[in-house]
């Protein structure tokens, strides 16, 4: 459920415990309802799955108002227990000298908020954040960007985070339509008044088949949930439960 193998929340555990003020279920004060490991897994299988409140009370018999105080606590340990296992922008360069790399944003949807209107995204006709990931030419993911509102073109996007400086730091980058006029390696856009060339579009093929890994990264991410299906927490959680999501993803990767 938590997306996480035994060995894996043995090490979250002990990270986030360090993390802790005070012990977890203390002899003081009232006892907690679930253990710190059931706690974690409550907040991680969040992220990874997505699924409401309501049905992880069920699962570990306590009230959808208990679920909601635990993963609004642990959440943000697990950000800070992970934080380390996130690509920096520094690190990131470092990685990407004398590199091609692949660029590509995503939108982690979420619901629409009134007096948000900046979350919605014309091009994907829904509302959300757009995260932009900087993987090598294997897919190897290098970075993902801090989320911005999903009324962001990618190219704004890149602009407004240290993705661009990643990129910079590269020998080259290959990137879709959206990052036409950016410099990088993009297909080429179908004139107005003619069809494209026959070495257009087998350049066009080719670019496509370069970016394939990159997009598969991004299916990857996905399939920690809170990244692909709707946000229902409150706005104001929602950087802490991003990092925390992309936290997980690269401290997994660490086993594999």
């Amino acid at each position: 459920m938590s997306g996480l193998d035994s060995e894996q929340l043995d090490e979250l555990e002990l990270r986030v415990a360090e993390i802790l003020e005070r012990p977890w279920d203390s002899a003081t004060g009232r006892p907690k309802e679930l253990t710190l490991r059931e706690a974690i897994i409550v907040a991680s299988g969040y992220a990874r799955q997505n699924i409401i409140e309501d049905v992880w009370a069920e699962i570990f018999d306590i009230s959808q108002p208990s679920v909601s105080r635990i993963i609004t606590e642990i959440t943000p340990l697990i950000e800070k227990a992970t934080a380390e296992f996130r690509p920096a922008a520094d690190e990131a360069k470092a990685t990407a000298r004398g590199q091609t790399v692949l660029v590509d944003g995503f939108l982690a949807p979420c619901w629409s908020w009134r007096g948000v209107p900046d979350l919605w995204s014309g091009k994907h006709k829904t509302t959300g954040f757009n995260g932009q990931l900087i993987s090598n030419l294997a897919g190897d993911v290098i970075f993902i960007s801090e989320p911005v509102t999903g009324h962001n073109h990618d190219m704004t996007a890149l602009s407004e985070t240290e993705a661009a400086e990643v990129i910079a730091a590269a020998f080259s980058g290959v990137g879709d339509k959206g990052y036409q006029g950016s410099g990088y390696i993009t297909p080429i856009k179908k004139p107005q008044f003619r069809e494209l060339l026959e070495w257009e579009k087998e350049f066009n093929a080719d670019v496509s088949r370069l970016r394939a890994p990159v997009e598969r990264a991004i299916a990857h991410i996905k399939s920690w949930r809170i990244l692909h299906t709707d946000y229902r927490r409150p706005l104001r959680t929602y950087l802490t439960s991003f990092r925390a999501a992309i936290g997980l993803y690269f401290f997994k990767l660490t086993y594999e």
